[in-house]
């Protein structure tokens, strides 16, 4: 009877017991009368042990064979091995070889990113990419039961869109047939303001794209963008919601990935200190206290790098900044009920350097200030009629906000660049693979 098939992450069920695995290797090394295959399978790591008294004649001459990423199987009795990765190993009985692999472009030697994100499709492997990928499919379960828990519909957005969503300056266009230009979008958040007044509370999770000409660490052109939308919504529950989703997702994170954590040598009690609630702070404070340390920013500019980075000194939490010059942000914020100048809208940088993570706003429901705000902008009205209707048809308060995806998996493994949260990044750079 040929032996069950397991995956390394279900070893612990059959200690004792003869099983087969099936993956590729990922490192060997030989002493003579015994020998050690290190295998991965996407669950994990086993070390198998060939001792010539326990492994077949052929087995043990296949092991030779063994270069780094061939795909084999290994056969044999499972151990408890503390020392060993994964806590186990097996007690190799024979070994079957799907494809000797060439030889492997990645080796353990230091190569820069350019050769790096070349060879992306075989980078993915290595135990570091493989642990980032892993948070990141966590941040993703933990988004969704976030939402569901809340009783949030999701909504499918258009990625094809004839409406600007932010500047017209960072758009990808395309000839639509005969209805003129289309854009890659932006952004989902129009179309989860109609949606939100059918369900009262939405969010949508696509992809997104900016044709910003932008070489820094802390963007893509491509990225994944959550975007939830409630109608009744004001600007401070918008940002009440966005600290309890930031919690949620950090708490899930240290909870399913402590492997991947280590694995990646992030320093866990710098996360554990994200706990609600976070501090605030008003954009007019935020540029005095800027000036006051020196740096060049004056009132109505978007922050830069430098500008964040020197706000979040001081904290170990996220931290909001609200109440925003309208100058500096999109047509379809709140106005501010005292100041014609601000509009009611948030930042939310996180800390460590890693930047703003979430753009919040509450949005403007008054039909004739949203027209003349598209006006005052030179956007093309015809292309935001059904958005205008909105405000025609029931309007209410509402509120939303945007996280970006990559930028909070950079910020929960505490990677330096971007390129490496995503798996295939698009840059300024990088159209393949």
């Amino acid at each position: 009877m040929a032996a069950p098939i397991v995956t390394i992450n279900e070893l612990g069920q059959h200690v004792g017991e003869t099983v087969t695995v099936r993956g590729w290797l990922y490192q060997k090394r030989s002493s003579g009368k015994i020998s050690f295959a290190v295998l991965r399978d996407g669950t994990g790591y086993l070390q198998g042990v060939l001792a010539r008294s326990e492994c077949d004649d052929d087995s043990f001459a296949r092991f030779d064979q063994l270069t780094q990423e061939s795909s084999f199987t290994m056969t044999g009795t499972v151990r408890e091995e503390k020392r060993a990765p994964g806590g186990f190993e097996m007690g190799v009985q024979a070994i079957t070889i799907v494809q000797i692999a060439a030889e492997y472009p990645i080796s353990p030697k230091d190569h820069g990113p350019a050769f790096l994100m070349e060879h992306r499709h075989l980078w993915l492997r290595s135990s570091r990419q493989h642990a980032i990928m892993r948070v990141r499919n966590e941040i993703i379960m933990a988004t969704r039961q976030f939402f569901y828990e809340r009783n949030f519909v999701i909504i499918d957005t258009p990625i094809l869109t004839g409406a600007i969503g932010e500047t017209a300056q960072s758009l990808f266009e395309t000839e639509y047939f005969d209805l003129g230009k289309a854009y890659l979008a932006q952004t989902g958040q129009l179309y989860v303001e109609a949606a939100c007044v059918a369900h009262g509370r939405v969010y949508c999770f696509g992809p997104t794209f900016r044709a910003e000409k932008s070489k820094t660490r802390k963007h893509l052109n491509e990225f994944w963008m959550i975007e939830p939308e409630v109608a009744w919504a004001d600007s401070d529950g918008n940002m009440k919601l966005q600290e309890e989703f930031v919690c949620y997702i950090v708490a899930w994170v240290l909870d399913k990935s402590r492997a991947e954590l280590a694995t990646l040598e992030r320093d866990v009690a710098k996360l554990e200190a994200i706990r609600a609630p976070f501090p605030k702070i008003t954009y007019d404070d935020a540029v005095t206290r800027l000036q006051k340390a020196g740096l060049p920013i004056q009132w109505g500019n978007d922050f830069g790098a430098p500008d964040e980075e020197k706000l979040m000194e001081e904290y170990e939490r996220p931290l909001f900044v609200y109440d925003w010059p309208r100058v500096c942000k999109a047509f379809y914020m709140k106005q501010h009920p005292t100041r014609d100048d601000l509009v009611l809208c948030n930042d939310l940088l996180a800390p460590e350097g890693y930047g703003e993570l979430i753009g919040g706003s509450q949005r403007e429901d008054d039909h004739d200030r949203l027209l003349a705000r598209i006006r005052e902008q030179g956007l093309p009205e015809e292309s935001y009629q059904w958005y205008l209707q909105l405000r025609k048809y029931g309007s209410v308060p509402h509120a939303g906000f945007g996280l970006g995806l990559e930028r909070t998996v950079g910020w929960i493994c505490g990677l330096d660049h971007v390129r490496e949260t995503i798996p295939f990044a698009r840059t300024l750079s990088r159209l393949y693979p």
